[in-house]
Order: structure tokens, then sequence, then C-alpha cells
């Protein structure tokens, strides 16, 4: 019995751990969606960090309840924001590699390190080309 009683009372003290870690990050996601906020002014954004900094459980609750689906938001718009960037750096390296020039610039490469002739790169110019 006294082994279950104490691995009873490691599993509760692990779930106090976990909950407790889980608030931190809560209240530290609500910290950065305080100063990311572009339509929060100086004193908003002072008042709001001193409620959740000096009561946190219940500061954390408020600023949820009052601005957490503009937390969704912000969160959502710099996804979207990643996500367009991946693309559009996507899109430069397949540019830069497939296609005519990318054919054409391995080949002045090849050319200029000695590898192909100049007549091997004209052919190789032309076949891009077509």
């Amino acid at each position: 019995m006294e082994f279950f009683e104490n691995f009873l009372a490691i599993l509760f003290f692990t779930l106090w751990i976990m909950i407790v870690i889980a608030f931190f990050v809560v209240v530290i996601r609500i910290i950065f969606d305080i100063f990311r906020d572009k339509d929060l002014s100086g004193w908003g954004k002072t008042g709001w960090l001193l409620l959740v900094i000096l009561i946190p459980c219940l500061g954390s609750i408020i600023y949820l309840l009052a601005r957490g689906r503009g937390m969704a938001h912000r969160d959502a718009q710099a996804a979207a924001n990643v996500r367009e960037a991946q693309r559009e750096y996507t899109r430069g390296l397949v540019e830069e590699v497939g296609g005519p020039a990318g054919e054409i610039k391995a080949a002045k490469e090849l050319l200029d390190a000695g590898a192909i002739t100049a007549e091997e790169f004209e052919a190789l110019k032309a076949k891009a080309l077509r």
C-alpha cells in the first residue's frame, strides 16, 4: 500500500509540475502578444503587462477573455506571413536553378572554370534556349 501511495504522490507532483509549466508558457505567450499588438497604445501595453505580471492567474484569464480572439488572429497572420515568405524563397530558388537562365548560368560557370570549351558552351546555351 505504501508503494501505491508513493506512486500516486509522484504522479500528482508530476501533474502539478506540468500544469505550472503550461501556465508559465501561457503567461509568456500573453506577454509576447502584448508587445506585438500594434493597435494597443503604450499605456494599454503597460496596463496589461502590469496586470499579467502582478496578478498572473487573474490577469491571464482576463486577457484571454478580452483579447484572445485578437491574439489568435495575430498568430494566424504571423503564420500566413511565414508561409508566404517560404513560398517566395522557394520560388526564388526554383527560378535561380531551373529554367533556361539556370542552365545557361551553370554552363557559364563550367566555361569560366575551364571544364568546357566555348563551342560546348554555345551548344548548351542553344539547347537551353530551345
